[in-house]
C-alpha cells in the first residue's frame, strides 16, 4: 500500500481535531484511529507542528526547501573549486 502524502495544512488541520478528541476525553489510540493515521505519525507530526500556525509551516516548508537548494549548490561550488586547485596544481 503506499504511503499517503500530507501537505502542513492537513498535518495542522488533524493536530488541531486530534487535540478535541483528546480533551473530549478519546485515547490517543482511539484519536489516531478516528484520524486514519499511526501512533508514531501522530506524535512526530506533534513534535514537528505543535506549535505551529498555517503561515509558519508554509514559511518552515520554505525555507527547508531553499535550505536544501543552498546546500546543494555550495556541494557544487566546492566540487568545482577541488576540480579547479588540483588542475592548478598540475596532478591531473
Amino acid at each position: 500500500m503506499p504511503t499517503k502524502r500530507h501537505s502542513s495544512e492537513q498535518i495542522i488541520s488533524k493536530l488541531r481535531e486530534a487535540k478535541v478528541h483528546l480533551a473530549q476525553g478519546m485515547t490517543i489510540p482511539q484519536m489516531c484511529k478516528k484520524l486514519a493515521i499511526h501512533q508514531q505519525t501522530y506524535y512526530k507530526w506533534r513534535r514537528e507542528y505543535g506549535g505551529l500556525r498555517m503561515d509558519q509551516a508554509k514559511r518552515l516548508k520554505e525555507l527547508e526547501k531553499e535550505n536544501a537548494r543552498l546546500n546543494k549548490l555550495l556541494a557544487e561550488s566546492e566540487l568545482d573549486k577541488a576540480i579547479l586547485r588540483e588542475a592548478a596544481s598540475g596532478n591531473y
